[in-house]
């Protein structure tokens, strides 16, 4: 009898043989599959954005979950490094003519566009300066709506002079447009593909970057693979990425992503949750004893302020008093309140507003805790209004809501009454901007690496929805300053003047800085060449994880 015959012979006297088999066979096939995935697992990298991506058109990379995703996908003319040194990116070198407010930019001319049927079948093209002209005009164009149009508000004209140099005009001195320029909406982008995808150019996106998009299925996984034609390589002279692969989750929840991490399904997780810090880290800032052998803290000063805002036109008395104002910043400590509340992780804000890590921080004397100086600006207050029971309102999300109720019970010991008021951050923005908040609390990250950034926030002319003077402070002297920095190219000389305008809004107190953030990295060991930077960029190009 044939061996296929006895086979089913065998079937039909014991069926219990087929399931058997068929279970054998699943078995196998998803042990092999299972082997086939964890053999090439350490290709690829993987990290969740709980905060879904709206867009990966570089003009749309308005917050950290775009950015951090089109930082893969598209470059400029120039980068930084993780210490926030300028450095070349498709553009190998630059002349800066001051005089007149001119850069000259000479681009590299080995850099290709990723592969797309836009430009013939499987073909691609070199990226031309005409690209970075139209790129560069694009932002201002209203039909795009560029939430990043206001990069372009100093730019009086963007001019490819031919393939290899591009040349740009300012209107004014403005030294930190160099650094501006490593912002991702200054990336390049071919008019081929955006003319022929058109709003779906958000979901189509054709770049340079060490990564390309294969796959977005929304609110659920995001996959990009490696450029093999990608520009840049290693001292070693390997070409860059290491990677085969990058995907992104989209869970909601931290609580769950940072479960995903401890059971190695994730690479790293960013930030510190309170659903978790107690969890991973003490009350020192240091890793918990379970988790030093799987995982890497890496941390950085991180170029964000988180602070409480007054509107400085409010009719209210206890606003529009320095005595209170400086009360409320005497009043609580922030030493506490980062060890507490942050488990360390954090600066204690009592320097000014710039944060640490930027040039033009000077540690200048801010506000330390002092109750008693507190009870007697609150005195004195008493004593020029007549007002015996002060009480203000401080509007806040609920991610911050501990830090605020921590400040209410402090201040409530010297003598101020605090109302919390707890609102969706999309309409905390939204009343921030229109003024409608007396006090506010709000965070400042920098869009570039300059103090001016920061100061910008007190610039009369810059009051909103012009600007991001949210508090409508004014000070004729500080506007004097702000306007004669943009003049002095020299970076040692405006931090002078940087510090010198610090010192009077410090002394104003229009704001009360509550703590200079810190970047935060909880990564897997076998995870290498994830640095960090105080703008928190994630840069995978150089990632490598081990088997």
């Amino acid at each position: 009898m044939k061996l296929q015959n006895v086979f089913i012979y065998k079937l039909k006297a014991f069926p219990w043989l087929g399931i058997l088999f068929i279970l054998a066979s699943i078995f196998f096939a998803s042990a092999c599959s299972k082997n086939k995935n964890e053999s090439r697992d350490h290709l690829v990298f993987r990290y969740n954005e709980h905060s879904n991506i709206s867009s990966l058109d570089p003009a749309f990379a308005r917050d950290q979950r775009n950015i951090w995703a089109t930082n893969q996908l598209f470059n400029g003319l120039v980068q930084l490094d993780d210490s926030l040194t300028i450095k070349p990116d498709i553009a190998k070198s630059w002349e800066i003519i001051d005089s007149t407010c001119t850069y000259y930019f000479t681009l590299r001319d080995d850099v290709f566009f990723h592969k797309n049927s836009v430009f013939g079948k499987d073909s691609t093209r070199k990226v031309t300066a005409q690209d970075f002209e139209y790129s560069f005009n694009r932002l201002t164009d209203p039909k795009v709506a560029s939430p990043g149009s206001w990069v372009m508000s100093n730019v009086e004209m963007v001019k490819a002079e031919n393939d290899s140099i591009l040349k740009i005009l300012t209107k004014r001195p403005f030294p930190p447009f160099l650094g501006m320029l490593g912002m991702r909406y200054f990336s390049v982008v071919p008019k081929e593909a955006v003319d022929f995808y058109g709003n779906e150019f958000r979901r189509n996106p054709v770049g340079t970057g060490p990564f390309q998009f294969k796959l977005w299925e929304e609110n659920v996984k995001l996959i990009f693979r490696k450029n093999n034609h990608y520009f840049e390589t290693d001292a070693q002279g390997n070409q860059l990425p290491y990677l085969e692969a990058v995907a992104i989750t989209f869970l909601p929840d931290k609580q769950s992503e940072f479960l995903q991490f401890t059971q190695g399904k994730l690479d790293f997780i960013s930030g510190l949750d309170n659903s978790y810090k107690d969890e991973i880290i003490t009350t020192t800032g240091q890793l918990q004893d379970n988790y030093k052998n799987t995982v890497t803290l890496s941390t950085s000063p991180y170029l964000n302020t988180e602070y409480l805002g007054f509107f400085m036109q409010t009719q209210s008395q206890e606003i529009q008093s320095l005595a209170l104002r400086q009360a409320i910043n005497y009043g609580f400590d922030r030493d506490k309140m980062v060890k507490y509340l942050r488990n360390g992780m954090g600066i204690p804000a009592i320097n000014g507003f710039i944060p640490k890590g930027l040039p033009g921080f000077n540690a200048i004397e801010g506000y330390t805790y002092n109750p008693e100086k507190a009870r007697e600006l609150l005195a004195q207050y008493i004593v020029d209004t007549g007002d015996t029971q002060p009480q203000i309102t401080i509007g806040t999300n609920s991610q911050y809501l501990d830090i605020c109720e921590y400040i209410q019970r402090e201040l409530e010991k010297i003598g101020i009454n605090v109302t919390i008021d707890v609102m969706p951050p999309s309409t905390l923005r939204q009343m921030k901007s229109s003024g409608e908040l007396p006090i506010f609390r709000a965070s400042w990250i920098a869009d570039y690496p300059d103090a001016e950034n920061y100061l910008s926030l007190f610039y009369s002319e810059n009051f909103t929805p012009n600007g991001p003077n949210y508090t409508h402070y004014k000070n004729e002297t500080f506007d004097s300053l702000y306007v004669t920095a943009q003049k002095i190219s020299n970076i040692d000389n405006r931090k002078y003047l940087y510090t010198k305008m610090d010192s009077i809004v410090t002394a104003d107190a229009p704001v009360v800085p509550l703590f200079y953030d810190m970047a935060v990295r909880f990564v897997s060991k076998n995870v290498h060449g994830l640095g960090i930077n105080p703008q928190n960029f994630l840069v995978l190009k150089r990632v490598k994880k081990e088997k």
